[in-house]
């Protein structure tokens, strides 16, 4: 932890733009098709498929992420998973111009858990719309949390865990509006594609039952928040922005079956408490939206 905690403070810009194109296909892939021209909003979420890190094919790790020890820590637990979330908008994000986001290593803990010692890593994010001359307009500030874990205990003759959809599906929470979501890989495939995320539980079936010990392919984070983030947005509160969003991740979500989105309306007339079930009905996502 001595060691970890150096990179405590660690910056890395990166600036892109936001391209019409990628806009486009996502669009599709998320059955809401439009044709994005310079000067669209992007919907709550969509800023994820862009800033990611490019690295070159040899300096990645086993597990298809970049090898850590570069911006991020080089903690040696194998499996990295997203935690939860907190974003504040300050301004949309539009298709076309170009960003720049300030990511910074906030802090570095470790904790014990059921499944043993895992470490957690939170990350802070600015993006900043560029500007002729002046500072920039802040569009978001976000903070990420990260958890890293070690390995299922497991030997040679230990079979993979088996992916089964539960005979009769009982939520552990049920919202007042409801919404299921089917994935299979071809969606997760498209959507690491888009935000060009090599992380090899979205795509390999073999890895992520064999080393990783899970059930199928995870659904990515970010692409459950973005759901949550669309429910809301588009059909429930349309017309209206999304300021604020926080949450955890409380189980992953697996391929094999479908998952649901969930949400209430709170007696404030202006944030919803929104949350996904997994694959058995248990809560994975838990959060909340608020809105302008």
């Amino acid at each position: 932890m001595t060691e970890l905690s150096h990179w405590i403070g660690r910056e890395l810009v990166t600036s892109e733009t936001l391209d019409t194109m990628q806009l486009t296909k996502m669009a599709a892939t998320m059955d809401r098709p439009q044709a994005f021209e310079s000067g669209d909003k992007l919907p709550a979420g969509w800023h994820w498929l862009f800033f990611n890190q490019l690295e070159t094919q040899s300096k990645l790790g086993p597990d298809g992420h970049p090898k850590r020890g570069n911006f991020l820590p080089p903690v040696e637990l194998p499996r990295r998973m997203w935690a939860g979330s907190r974003l504040h908008w300050h301004a949309p994000f539009i298709a076309g111009r170009t960003v720049t986001r300030t990511a910074r290593v906030l802090d570095v803990t470790e904790k014990t858990g059921k499944s043993g010692a895992m470490i957690f890593v939170k990350v802070g994010y600015t993006y900043v719309e560029a500007s002729g001359g002046g500072s920039g307009k802040l569009l978001l500030e976000e903070e990420h949390d990260i958890v890293y874990r070690d390995d299922p205990p497991r030997d040679d003759k230990t079979a993979p865990l088996a992916a089964k959809a539960p005979a009769a599906l009982a939520f552990e929470r049920e919202g007042a509006h409801l919404r299921k979501v089917t994935p299979d890989p071809v969606f997760l495939f498209r959507y690491s594609a888009l935000s060009f995320n090599g992380h090899r539980i979205h795509y390999d079936y073999d890895y992520v039952r064999n080393v990783e010990g899970y059930p199928g392919l995870i659904v990515h984070g970010p692409l459950i928040a973005t759901l949550a983030l669309d429910f809301v947005e588009f059909d429930l509160a349309p017309g209206r922005n999304i300021e604020r969003f926080s949450f955890r991740m409380k189980k992953p979500t697996f391929d094999y079956a479908p998952f649901h989105l969930h949400a209430n309306a709170n007696a404030d007339g202006k944030s919803f408490a929104a949350w996904t079930s997994d694959n058995s009905g248990q809560v994975a996502l838990d959060g909340e939206i608020t809105l302008t």
